[in-house]
């Protein structure tokens, strides 16, 4: 004879419809107020990001008021095309912030290409303006103090941009070694000037010139796109840290679908650290995303793959937190369907009833008790983990001898109420070999063993419960 009977209840068509249900609600909770957020978070990082490219630009506008006059006009236009493109994209960025979209982005990349092909265009005139004006004064070398005064400004003003390129240290990270090799050509053209080989110093002056405001020119523009890409990365990881602390309390449905005031799903609790997890990743992302020296590739990297892979996976863990949550109540309410046949057909009353180690994320054993003093287990628990099935085993602890096909008809009768209640059910019970471990007879056992638990998961959780 055994007292072990086994009923297992599929709810996965109810989970389905719950959990599309829930996805829905999801989508369109907190939208405005989370951008809002954003937006004031990404406002100091801006300024801040924003601030460092503004400061190069008035020591460089500085530092052209100083240069010679054959090369103060391409390095003002210069100076204004980069100026300009930097304030388009502060702008952009500023009015997008809370939801940086991929045609934003688009805009901006293509905006800084025209510019960047814009500088480049300018300055090959240049390059050919100055050799044609080199050519001409050729006989300048007759000349010593006319060819010295011709070769001077240039070496000066080579001299006053590689200063500034050094000072900015923007070489350092897209062009090392660079700067070194044009000042060594700097330091060439200036021993041929001091020997008097001015048409040599000449030529070596101005294409160092030439090469090094292009460097500067060059640098400037892939620091402000790893400015575009830190703020973009900034953008989403803020957004996504901004739902993933929205999404840490979850409403609870009544049976009729609308929230039950005052009770929330804890999804820290119920997604066993998921969401920690998240949170945590996405705060150590939004440091790397904040953290001047990350690279240009790493940003986009944050932008493109983590920040939507914590989206993702920040839906996943609400919706497995809501699911386990549903499930623990469908496990008390099976419990309670169960006890309320047994009452009927074989007048056993509820005594008592509690979840294992009074964690709801686990079994729920309830209970039951005859006047002639058997007693019965109602052990409810999850087939497997997040399977959206549920085991009904009814363990009989009969103090007096109890027919096999007594027990039988007991678990058939539990079967046909769960079918009666929308359960989908299997053709008939299963009985599981062994008496049942008198164990399960303690009750009172898993809430001595939950007590100390509850303390440390109220203190983790705030004060806050883990739900209805």
């Amino acid at each position: 004879m055994s007292g072990r009977k086994r009923i297992q209840v599929d709810e996965a068509e109810w989970y389905r419809i719950q959990r599309k249900a829930q996805q829905l609600k999801n989508v369109q909770r907190k939208i405005p107020k989370l951008i809002d957020e954003v937006r004031r978070q990404t406002g100091e990082d801006l300024d801040r990001v924003f601030s460092r490219v503004e400061e190069r630009q008035q020591r460089h506008e500085q530092v052209v008021q100083g240069l010679s006059e054959q090369t103060r006009q391409l390095e003002a236009d210069t100076a204004r095309r980069l100026r300009e493109q930097a304030t388009e994209v502060r702008g952009a960025l500023a009015a997008s912030a809370g939801q940086i979209r991929e045609e934003t982005r688009q805009r901006l990349a293509e905006q800084q290409q025209r510019v960047r092909q814009a500088i480049a265009d300018e300055r090959a005139e240049r390059r050919a303006e100055t050799a044609r004006l080199s050519a001409e004064i050729g006989v300048l070398s007759q000349d010593r103090a006319q060819a010295a005064r011709a070769v001077k400004p240039w070496l000066a003003d080579a001299r006053s941009v590689a200063s500034e390129i050094a000072d900015a240290g923007l070489h350092e990270r897209y062009a090392p070694g660079e700067l070194d090799r044009l000042t060594g050509r700097l330091t060439t053209a200036e021993q041929n000037a001091a020997e008097g080989r001015f048409d040599a110093a000449l030529a070596v002056a101005q294409e160092t010139y030439h090469s090094l405001s292009e460097l500067r020119a060059d640098t400037e523009q892939r620091e402000l796109e790893r400015c575009t890409a830190q703020m973009a990365a900034i953008d989403a990881l803020a957004t996504v840290a901004g739902e993933i602390e929205d999404g840490r309390e979850q409403p609870v449905d009544g049976p009729d679908g609308t929230v039950l005031p005052g009770y929330v799903v804890d999804v820290d609790y119920w997604s066993e650290g998921e969401w920690d997890r998240l949170r945590t990743e996405a705060a150590e992302f939004l440091a790397r995303a904040r953290d001047d020296g990350t690279a240009t590739d790493e940003l986009l990297l944050l932008r493109d793959r983590e920040a939507p892979r914590l989206e993702e996976e920040l839906g996943g863990t609400v919706e497995q937190a809501t699911m386990r949550h549903l499930a623990s109540q469908l496990r008390v309410n099976l419990a309670d369907t169960v006890a309320q046949t047994l009452s009927r057909i074989a007048f056993y009353d509820f005594v008592d009833g509690e979840y294992q180690d009074a964690d709801p994320r686990g079994t729920y054993y309830a209970k039951l008790r005859h006047e002639n003093g058997n007693e019965l287990v109602l052990d409810i628990s999850q087939a497997a983990p997040d399977s959206g099935e549920q085991v009904v085993r009814v363990l009989s602890y009969d103090y007096d001898v109890t027919a096999e096909e007594e027990l039988r008809n007991r678990a058939e009768a539990v079967r046909l109420a769960l079918a009666d209640d929308g359960r989908a059910v299997p053709a008939a019970p299963e009985s599981e070999p062994g008496a049942p471990d008198p164990r399960f007879l303690d009750i009172e056992a898993h809430r001595r063993c939950g007590q100390q638990r509850a303390g440390r998961r109220q203190d983790r959780a705030g004060g806050r419960g883990s739900g209805a």
